[in-house]
């Protein structure tokens, strides 16, 4: 690998456009859309919504960062689903409050969190694996079930974060949830260990006779960490297994291609061959 990275596609712009034009579109739209709202939150001075559209902003550039200066082709299809999932995420999840007003919207970002993670962790050992100069061979079962880790670490380590923030902020990233029973140890008045089992509960009274009107009990979260990680394993499965049969057939598998970056082993080889050409010439 070269130290000093340089750009490699050296396609004018206009010929990249016209080669990606569904790409181009979703792009374009989505990047207005964020900066239309941008405009229209900084006039109401919600800066933490600004703050948001800036970070949707600066995460949909990141693909083609990638592309143009880590020597890696990231297939159009891959590209269009991470540009919409940061914009579900950010915009539509949260400043229009869909993780609260649409049923399943949460659920469906972590399934999609585990997918994309996964093909992130694959794409990665198999760039190693096709790799000449790395001596680095990893059966198609053994990479499929690293990009299952890499995802399910990944979906942990998210888990995590949203926890921290919980406790150390008050925020509510761990969306709560009702419930109308409670299972526990702690009611138990002999502390022998033994389960307690309340079932039926409609309501949640405070001290100060205040009802919560909630219908039940409020989970804080544990429930939500828990179907996030479920999900997030079925998206690792999913993917895993595509990545399983995509290696097994040698990469000639046309639908696991549009998700999985490679490497552009042989741009690379020619912008190594000019920079050693620039290096002797200089010497």
């Amino acid at each position: 690998m070269i130290k000093n990275r340089k750009k490699i596609h050296t396609v004018p712009l206009k010929e990249q456009i016209q080669s990606h034009k569904g790409l181009f579109v979703v792009y374009v739209l989505l990047r207005a859309s964020v900066i239309l709202t941008l405009v229209a939150q900084a006039f109401n001075r919600d800066w933490e919504s600004v703050f948001f559209c800036v970070l949707a902003l600066f995460l949909m550039t990141i693909p083609s960062f990638i592309e143009n200066n880590w020597h890696i082709d990231i297939p159009d299809t891959l590209e269009i689903i991470v540009i919409v999932f940061i914009y579900a995420a950010e915009i539509l999840g949260e400043l229009r409050a869909y993780y609260i007003n649409v049923p399943f919207w949460d659920t469906m970002l972590h399934t999609t969190t585990g997918f994309l993670a996964a093909a992130v962790g694959f794409s990665l050992c198999d760039i190693f694996n096709r790799n000449e100069n790395i001596k680095f061979n990893l059966s198609p079962f053994f990479l499929a079930f690293v990009a299952f880790c890499f995802s399910m670490t990944v979906g942990v380590l998210w888990e995590f974060f949203e926890f921290g923030m919980d406790f150390f902020t008050g925020s509510d990233m761990q969306k709560d949830t009702i419930v109308h029973a409670i299972h526990t140890t702690m009611l138990d008045p002999t502390k022998s260990n033994r389960v307690v089992h309340i079932t039926g509960i409609t309501d949640v009274i405070l001290s100060d006779g205040t009802s919560l009107g909630l219908g039940g009990y409020l989970d804080i979260g544990i429930i939500d960490t828990m179907k996030d990680l479920f999900v997030n394993f079925i998206g690792a499965v999913v993917f895993s297994f595509i990545g399983f049969f995509y290696v097994k057939s040698r990469g000639e598998g046309r639908f696991a291609r549009r998700f999985i970056p490679t490497m552009k082993f042989d741009e690379l080889k020619d912008v190594e061959e000019k920079v050693e050409k620039k290096k002797e010439k200089k010497k």
